[in-house]
């Protein structure tokens, strides 16, 4: 899941009170009967339209264990990898449980702040999860986390107003183009929203264009081969041709608003965003307007990232067996079930994809295809640091400062930088 990685990257250092401090009041975990007990800390990083179901979620562990109390913390998206990070290196503020993007655990491992979670609680019917979504909780050899949800993008598209202008889903960014075209006659709107900000969505056209950011089996930086030049002339001629309106920065919100307002007709964007589209005017009260496809395709294919978010322990937690179990309850099939149920997320054990109210749920009805068919990202250490340089030069391209053979170069350049030992 993303949303504005942009910005963690940009946070500094980040103060943190006490009141989200992990464990910090001597809590051994067990009371003298044997049972759970003192305080999980959680930190969930789960947008405005998600939160208040995690929170109802995350204190039902205090049904199940009584004499233990969870410290919900709501933590924006944007700022917990740096806020973990200076905790967690500081000995101080780092929570018992976060929510972590799948990118981040091979970092966090790296780092030593996770707990390896072979042979506790934690890794509760490890079997059934779905082996992609596990794919992403390890590192060299070790299970750091539980997967929680697991997603990809599409494109959210307006029924109506596609109708309106007499086209059909488009399969194709050369499609989207000329599909613009006709709802700004028919309509007066604009086509496409294209994240700007947000450099996880330059891999749907890197993808589509056959490319890659690396091939970590041969440890060889891709990502500035042709294809990766390609996808970015595919996005400034979007916006050049005024097939699609971008931003530079906010572009989660600002891109939300357009396309539950109406302003645009399309829009790439993952499960999320569900909830907070149905919100909008173009579909609240008239669900079945919004559409959802695969992501458009560019000259070889149409394929979108893997994300998704995972649940992880602090290695220096004073209270490991709650937060063992605290992190078995939140990945649990029940649990799962409920959060598809209420936010139309998707799960990550097949076993809940038996269930009939999942099965009859309509966004993982074409969720979980194109889940089944995403590209995994670079599990190593390195993998939340590869954006960065991508979103620098999205914003020389599409500002027109540079050209898109130069911003390919200017990100292979960087990452062989940052990955001494690739070519």
């Amino acid at each position: 899941m993303r949303r504005g990685i942009a910005a963690t990257a940009m946070v500094g250092a980040l103060v943190l009170t006490a009141a989200a401090c992990g464990g910090d009041d001597g809590d051994s975990g067990k009371n003298s009967s044997g049972k759970l007990s003192g305080t999980v800390t959680f930190w969930d990083t789960s947008n405005d339209a998600e939160k208040g179901t995690y929170e109802k979620l995350a204190k039902g562990f205090e049904k199940l264990h009584p004499d233990v109390k969870v410290n919900y913390v709501s933590v924006a998206f944007g700022e917990a990898n740096a806020k973990f990070k200076n905790a967690a290196g500081g000995n101080s503020g780092a929570p018992d449980v976060m929510r972590t993007e799948v990118a981040w655990v091979a970092d966090f491992a790296n780092l030593g702040y996770l707990a390896p979670l072979e042979g506790t609680p934690a890794l509760d019917k490890a079997d059934d999860y779905l082996p992609q979504a596990a794919a992403s909780t390890k590192f060299k050899g070790k299970t750091y986390a539980a997967p929680q949800t697991i997603d990809t993008l599409a494109l959210f598209y307006n029924k109506k107003m596609l109708k309106e202008a007499g086209v059909e889903t488009p399969k194709t960014f050369d499609e989207v183009k000329s599909a613009a075209k006709k709802i700004k006659s028919k309509t007066g709107k604009t086509g496409l929203y294209l994240r700007g900000d947000d450099p996880y969505y330059y891999l749907p056209y890197l993808y589509g264009e056959g490319g890659d950011l690396l091939d970590t089996k041969n440890k060889k930086v891709t990502v500035d081969e042709p294809e990766g030049a390609a996808a970015f002339k595919v996005m400034k001629d979007l916006v050049d041709s005024k097939a699609a309106t971008t931003d530079a920065s906010d572009g989660y919100n600002n891109q939300l608003n357009a396309f539950k307002d109406g302003d645009v007709a399309m829009a790439l964007d993952g499960p999320w965003s569900i909830e907070g589209a149905l919100q909008g005017k173009q579909f609240k009260g008239d669900k079945d307007n919004l559409g959802i496809a695969p992501v458009p395709g560019g000259s070889d294919r149409q394929a979108s990232p893997q994300g998704g978010w995972n649940l992880a322990a602090y290695a220096g937690s004073k209270n490991l067996d709650a937060s063992y179990e605290f992190i078995k309850y939140m990945s649990s099939a029940k649990v799962q079930q409920q959060t598809t149920e209420k936010l139309s997320l998707l799960p990550t054990r097949t076993s809940v994809y038996d269930v009939q109210s999942v099965k009859d749920n309509q966004m993982v009805q074409f969720f979980k295809p194109a889940v089944d068919k995403s590209v995994e990202r670079p599990w190593i250490p390195e993998a939340n640091a590869l954006f960065e340089p991508i979103r620098l030069q999205m914003e020389k391209v599409l500002s027109g400062k540079t050209s898109p053979d130069s911003g390919a170069k200017g990100v292979g350049d960087a990452y062989r930088k940052l990955l001494k030992d690739y070519k």
